[in-house]
């Protein structure tokens, strides 16, 4: 008896080089996309705990058994993986969070009592457990929608410059993605946490990061209205320099970010201080220079790893 199996076609596959140079040379018109995904995607997240760290550990102990799973060839769809509250975890040491994650020792091991105290994580004889019926667990319904938005959007420049053979639509991203939810997820936390603790280590903490970035989204998408089809450096110096953009002030951040107000101001006065935010006589914070220059490295590597992750996830759906 014969099985039909979908052997993919090697001389089909999508090649990195090709993804990152669209993304370079075009990126006035995804790269606004791509950050308010997701800044979308952090807000989340702070609510989830409101602590950017805890949901840090919660989504790498959640990878270690994505990485489990995907040693043991074992596919969760969508629906399987969130079929039960409960998802059993490998066994962690302090050691190993802090130095993954970028978070002090003694900082990592009170969070970890924290969740370990509200139910969240739990030892049941020699099974290690996330409840996730014991906090307000959002489901990727949304950063799924996100994400294979801002890859359809992408497909269509690769479309146009002869790279893929037709543009992917949103809706068959949206179920590639939950079909293969185990190992796209997978790949997601490999490019979502080093891109968190990057940027927690260069600004210092992940509050101060998110209410930058949210005043970068507020001016790529101010800029993109007015500027298209420019490569990358280009876009990033006008990013900068326009003097018209609307900023926004520590209320409409708070309200934007779930951050409470009195944070915000104090990351808004650090971030006045290093000279990485200007205030204007309404109050509002827009971008100097002063980061842009300094992340520029950081912001490199973060753009090669969300190339490798919109290169695998285009290849499963074509090949």
């Amino acid at each position: 008896m014969s099985i039909n199996v979908k052997i993919p076609q090697i001389s089909k596959q999508l090649y990195e080089q090709d993804v990152l140079n669209i993304l370079h040379n075009q990126y006035s018109n995804i790269g606004s996309i791509w950050t308010k995904t997701q800044l979308e995607w952090m807000n989340g997240n702070y609510r989830t705990f409101n602590d950017h760290e805890k949901f840090l550990i919660i989504i790498y102990l959640t990878k270690r058994t994505l990485d489990f799973y995907s040693r043991n060839f074992t596919l969760l769809n969508y629906n399987q993986f969130y079929s039960k509250d409960i998802l059993e975890i490998e066994k962690f040491n302090i050691a190993e969070i802090s130095t993954n994650l970028s978070i002090p020792k003694e900082s990592a091991r009170r969070k970890i009592v924290e969740l370990e105290k509200k139910g969240i994580i739990k030892r049941n004889k020699k099974k290690i457990l996330i409840d996730r019926s014991a906090y307000p667990h959002i489901k990727p319904i949304n950063s799924i929608k996100r994400v294979s938005r801002f890859l359809s959007i992408l497909s269509e420049l690769l479309y146009q410059q002869n790279v893929l053979s037709k543009k992917i639509e949103t809706k068959s991203l949206e179920k590639i993605i939950k079909n293969n939810f185990s190992y796209v997820w997978k790949l997601y936390y490999e490019f979502q946490i080093p891109m968190m603790t990057a940027y927690k280590n260069f600004f210092g903490d992940l509050e101060t990061f998110h209410i930058w970035g949210l005043c970068v989204v507020n001016q790529h998408l101010f800029l993109q209205k007015k500027n298209k089809k420019t490569e990358r450096s280009k876009f990033i110096q006008d990013l900068i320099s326009i003097n018209c953009a609307t900023g926004l002030n520590a209320m409409s951040i708070s309200d934007i970010s779930g951050i409470p107000r009195a944070t915000v101001v104090r990351k808004l006065k650090k971030l006045l201080k290093k000279n990485y935010l200007v205030i204007d006589d309404k109050k509002h914070y827009r971008l100097t220079d002063t980061p842009i220059n300094k992340v520029a490295s950081v912001q490199n590597i973060v753009l090669q790893r969300l190339t490798k992750f919109s290169t695998k996830i285009f290849n499963l759906t074509i090949l």
